[in-house]
């Protein structure tokens, strides 16, 4: 983009053959042409078709359905069925949670007014937006929304809300002068931008820059070119899934070989290669790892995160930075009134007082001289007038001061109706104060000036203070002067007041010769909750960054406060950024704590930067400009409230509440359904084991076939199910936020927790061999029986173990139903099998005598009672 803030008129008018009578229909079709229409262009869309054909590109989907295909050629239609049924529903679901497709640039394209006043062939027309073309003479006014970027010609106390662009709440005062070239965005302030806001007067315009040569088309092209990141967790499965179907694949190669060296037919020792890949592969674990995350997600939804990708619920469980934004999500978003200079001394404003008469004046001043209102809670007009009338509301008056009881307040509105303004002078960028005129209780009248704080000073002649009125000389104009740098270096914006009795007519040039009553400092306060929501971060060993755009001196104020900046941390402004080379930022970037002043190509720098390092990055944001960055990041989360619907779209996660704490307790629970998915994938993957031992061990002593694969698809599709989705529901703990962030590129499977694989899936293949023993001497029907009801029940005993690390009785019988429930569906399911004769001609089971099933049900429930006693003896050792 040209420096076109750095232009005269002058200059211009030549770029652009601007003339005030605007440009000829021929100039706007031959200029379309070359610019194109005013719009966001939009990045390509996966069709639902393409999104649904891409969930069985996994190879384990691959494995299954060739193992479907030949059950289907080798006459077993009901593994055929039952397989292709569960891969459907995978594929089904997958689609159904693919709902972050691209709406970001539709939302983007909803932001353009449908119509903008325009000068052309010497008349005042209205067109549509999409019509605007470079070198078009625009005419502003308060109310509308700017459709394109534009340098102001003439300015008329223009007044702009461009936060959904800059990320700084307070409104933008306009001007026409020719600012120096290298300028950050946010100091542009003879431009204006489309997507912006006129909150107040009025200006000519003349247009820079359309559709994607805006900055809000800016916006637009860095989200076309982010890249959507895979998720730990997805990273994590992608891997653990090709490794275990190389394993499986090499396993049911030898299980084939040996079947037929054992002259085995050939499309048997097939079917029982299948049947292995059957009970290898964890078909449910696809469903359960969604299941279990939109149940976490639900969680989340009642403690005001709403998760939009499931994905983003697990990912939340290993951020390691949380780059947050200041306004709304650390700050409570309005402006409060600090502390108060009256009388060479500052107080809080509880501390003062209508009887006393420098206060009183100071108070009539804030509150007369104010255009704001509160009206059933809710406050109207300017942040900062907004403030002055709630730092009234705190003033108090006693009815009995020696006992100090019966406080009562008063509002505004009655000192508004007891004393009316007579007369008033606006406030207006060049001036840069407000004066109005009062009667105050049937005196002469008095005018009441507040405004920029080196403005008053050089309007006043004298200083009140309680007992005496001043000259203002070079000693008090020093002291003003000192206590407004200190406010000003504590991050408080501050504002001056005066006051002159005077009658006649109100003009500027009364502005002069005033009274100097004091100073407000007010500033967006902390929420309460952000500094302990900071310090929990901190005990997790996630990183606090405050990227912002508002001014540095008041981000550094505000994050010392909340805890982010601490001794020897950096903060850098935009332009110190664009300044810092990338090695140097990587070398500084673990010690700057606060970015000021910052576009959204620094945004999505920053988050670069930290993933460059290797750390999971969530970003928080409510604008326009903090879009790409969200969308950049692992984790984009939205204010729910304050965020423009950009910024919700852009992101994975949205804050009904708007608050940084509400983060924290969804890293908790991220961490929590991570820990849940992996103790449900060690459930399933050891009573697997237990299956794949089984098959092996049958297979290597020439032994008949153990299971059919109906039985496998039963067990791995019905009754592994219940108790995994119930260990993906376990309840979360204080000890996660104890926790270090874990690494990205840790694997599923550590050598820990495969080595708990083998341990556990041993103990349970030992118990099934067993029975398979007992029912033996019964006929391989009656062996093949009791091997796949040990089997079913130990799995279903061993979901009582994969809870947690620790014992049983540790964890609470009670502190998850869901197990319970969840053995207990899954031991009817299997009594059904067992008992019902129609099922069990249709799983291929024999009758059981009541000794055998004795004797089921205590080999299914040793594996469990080893491992809790194991278990038992480690913590009495600890």
């Amino acid at each position: 983009m040209k420096a076109y803030w750095n232009c005269t008129k002058e200059q211009l008018e030549e770029m652009f053959g601007f003339r005030e009578k605007g440009l000829t229909e021929e100039e706007v079709e031959r200029i379309r042409k070359e610019t194109g229409e005013n719009r966001l262009s939009e990045g390509r869309h996966k069709s639902l078709l393409q999104v649904f054909l891409s969930q069985f590109c996994d190879l384990m989907v691959i494995i299954l359905i060739i193992a479907a295909i030949i059950s289907m050629f080798s006459g077993n239609t009901e593994s055929t069925i039952v397989i292709f049924l569960v891969l459907l529903m995978n594929a089904v679901l997958g689609t159904i949670q693919y709902r972050k497709a691209e709406k970001s640039l539709d939302s983007l394209k909803d932001l353009a007014a449908p119509a903008a006043r325009v000068i052309r062939d010497g008349k005042r027309q209205e067109i549509a937006s999409k019509e605007i073309v470079p070198g078009d003479y625009v005419i502003l006014e308060a109310g509308d929304m700017i459709v394109a970027d534009g340098r102001i010609l003439r300015n008329y106390s223009l007044q702009v809300n461009e936060g959904s662009l800059t990320g700084e709440s307070a409104n933008v005062e306009k001007n026409e002068e020719v600012l120096p070239e290298e300028v950050p965005l946010a100091d542009r302030k003879n431009m204006v931008f489309s997507g912006s806001f006129v909150t107040y007067g009025r200006a000519e315009v003349l247009v820079t820059a359309t559709g994607m040569e805006t900055e809000l088309g800016k916006i637009a092209g860095l989200m076309n070119q982010t890249k959507e990141r895979k998720t730990p967790l997805q990273i994590s499965l992608d891997s653990f899934s090709k490794k275990l179907a190389i394993l499986i694949m090499a396993i049911c190669a030898l299980v084939f070989c040996l079947g037929i060296y054992r002259k085995m037919p050939v499309i048997d020792a097939m079917m029982f290669a299948v049947a292995l890949a059957v009970a290898a592969i964890p078909e449910a674990l696809g469903s359960i790892v969604t299941i279990v995350q939109a149940m976490g997600s639900r969680r989340m939804a009642k403690e005001h995160a709403i998760v939009k990708e499931l994905k983003a619920v697990e990912s939340l469980g290993c951020v390691s930075v949380i780059c947050s934004d200041k306004t709304g999500t650390l700050t409570q978003n309005k402006m409060h009134v600090e502390e108060v200079y009256l009388n060479g001394m500052t107080c809080k404003p509880d501390e003062l007082t209508l009887e006393s008469s420098l206060q009183r004046l100071f108070l009539y001043n804030a509150i007369l001289n104010n255009d704001a209102s509160i009206t059933d809670g809710k406050v109207l007009g300017d942040p900062t007038e907004s403030a002055l009338l709630e730092m009234f509301h705190e003033v108090r008056l006693n009815q009995d001061r020696t006992e100090n009881v019966g406080q009562l307040t008063i509002q505004e509105e009655t000192i508004r109706n007891m004393i009316p303004r007579l007369e008033e002078i606006p406030f207006d960028s060049e001036r840069k104060c407000m004066s109005s005129k009062y009667r105050l209780h049937g005196e002469e009248e008095i005018i009441f000036t507040k405004g920029a704080v080196d403005v008053l000073l050089n309007r006043c002649i004298n200083v009140a203070y309680e007992e005496e009125i001043r000259p203002m000389d070079n000693v008090e104009i020093a002291k003003i002067q000192k206590q407004n740098q200190h406010f000003s270096e504590n991050g408080l914006r501050v504002l001056a007041f005066a006051c002159k009795k005077s009658g006649g007519e109100l003009t500027v040039e009364k502005e002069n010769g005033l009274t100097f009553l004091g100073l407000a400092a007010m500033a967006d306060p902390p929420r309460e909750e952000s500094i302990q929501a900071v310090a929990d971060a901190k005990r997790a060993g996630i990183r606090t960054v405050m990227i912002t755009g508002d001014h540095k001196i008041t981000a550094v104020a505000i994050a010392k406060r909340i805890g982010i900046y601490e001794e020897g941390d950096l903060a850098l402004t935009g332009t110190e950024l664009d300044a810092c080379p990338e090695k140097e930022l990587e070398e500084k970037i673990d010690k700057i704590s606060v970015y000021a002043r910052v576009s959204p190509e620094h945004k999505i720098r920053i988050v670069k930067a930290w993933q460059k390092k290797g750390n999971i990055v969530s970003m928080t944001g409510d604008g326009v400009n903090d879009a790409p960055a969200l969308k950049q990041a692992d984790i984009g989360v939205a204010m729910g409230i304050t965020g423009t619907e950009v910024a919700k779209d852009a992101a994975a996660m949205i804050l009904t509440d708007d608050n940084f704490a509400t983060i924290i307790k969804a890293v908790t629970n991220g961490r929590n359904i991570y820990r849940n998915i992996k103790n449900a994938i060690l459930f399933l993957l050891s009573g697997n084991m237990a299956g794949i031992l089984s098959v092996l061990y049958t297979s290597l002593l020439g032994l008949p076939v153990p299971f059919a694969p109906v039985h496998l698809l039963f067990i791995n599709l019905l009754t592994d199910s219940l108790p995994a989705i119930a260990i993906g529901v376990e309840p979360q703990d204080a000890s996660l936020l104890e926790e270090k962030p874990r690494q990205a590129s840790e694997g599923i499977l550590s050598g820990e927790t495969f080595r708990r694989i083998m341990l556990q899936g041993l103990c349970i293949a030992a118990s099934t061999m067993a029975a398979f023993y007992i029912g033996n001497g019964k006929g391989a029907a009656m062996a093949s029986t009791m091997a796949f009801a040990t089997l079913t029940l130990a799995r279903l005993f061993h979901g009582f173990n994969c809870r947690g690390n620790k014992t049983i009785f540790a964890l609470g019988f009670t502190g998850n139903p869901y197990s319970i429930l969840a053995f207990v569906s899954g031991s009817v399911l299997l009594g059904l099998v067992l008992f019902v004769p129609p099922l069990r001609g249709l799983f291929s089971v024999e009758s059981l005598s009541c000794p055998a099933v004795i004797e089921i049900i205590l080999l299914a429930a040793l594996p469990t009672v080893v491992i809790q006693m194991v278990r038992g003896v480690r913590e009495l050792k600890k």
